[in-house]
């Protein structure tokens, strides 16, 4: 790609400006990066969209399931015919549902692994395909899952496991060529939309700083985005100070 283009972020699984996948898209644009935010909800990703806007930086929303392979590449390309060149692409696409093993059925496991590691193999196909000729940091939002499975979580448990193998993977064999590719391992109650939808009160009964800022993650990948590829990190854990680990 041409050294004219403009440097963009792509971040996947993007939902409502308090979460995960809209802090990191404001801290990119904060950055200096026309910011791509791509998933299956138009109205919420508006949001961060209008407060990227707002704020002085450029933006722009692509409706993309990331579980399907021309969504994904159609994303890509669309980044590509605006003459822009994705410097930073982050995966945060899945949920967290528990279920108990006994009750688990083929559909719920395979659908937790579709977007888990199908889904980060193929936004991975596409940093690789945009990014590797210059360079540029590919970053999967993990989870504790990942590292253990716990009652009630197999299904999540095998889809971050799956999803951490695939970082590490394509981390040994594109670092070498320039690619940064990091995994992060987010340990505990994310202070965002989601807990205050299902479980209202829950953070103000504990403390907001018991619970993991979305704005202190996104930071966190942004510091990864610019770490020298001299010292670079693979895999961080994310976790509030008092979180049990």
């Amino acid at each position: 790609m041409s050294d004219t283009m403009t440097p963009a972020a792509v971040v996947f699984g993007v939902g409502p400006i308090e979460g995960v996948g809209g802090a990191v898209a404001l801290r990119a644009a904060d950055g200096g990066l026309k910011t791509y935010v791509a998933g299956r909800h138009p109205d919420k990703m508006a949001g961060v969209v209008a407060q990227i806007e707002a704020d002085g930086g450029e933006a722009m929303a692509l409706s993309c399931d990331a579980t399907v392979k021309a969504e994904v590449e159609a994303v890509f390309a669309r980044v590509a015919a605006d003459g822009c060149r994705p410097v930073l692409v982050v995966f945060n696409v899945g949920g967290n549902w528990p279920m108990s093993f006994m009750e688990l059925t083929p559909e719920f496991l395979e659908g937790m692994w579709r977007q888990g590691p199908l889904a980060g193999m193929l936004v991975g196909q596409g940093a690789v395909k945009a990014m590797a000729d210059q360079g540029g940091t590919l970053i999967f939002t993990g989870a504790s899952a990942s590292l253990r499975g716990r009652p009630m979580f197999a299904a999540f448990a095998s889809a971050k496991a799956g999803l951490r193998a695939i970082a590490q993977a394509m981390a040994r064999e594109f670092g070498p060529q320039g690619l940064h590719v990091a995994h992060v391992v987010i340990d505990g109650v994310v202070n965002g939309e989601r807990i205050h939808r299902f479980m209202p009160g829950f953070v103000e009964a504990r403390g907001a700083d018991t619970c993991l800022d979305p704005a202190a993650i996104a930071e966190t990948y942004w510091q990864l985005h610019l770490q020298p590829r001299s010292a670079w990190s693979h895999e961080l854990e994310l976790r509030p100070f008092v979180e049990t680990w």
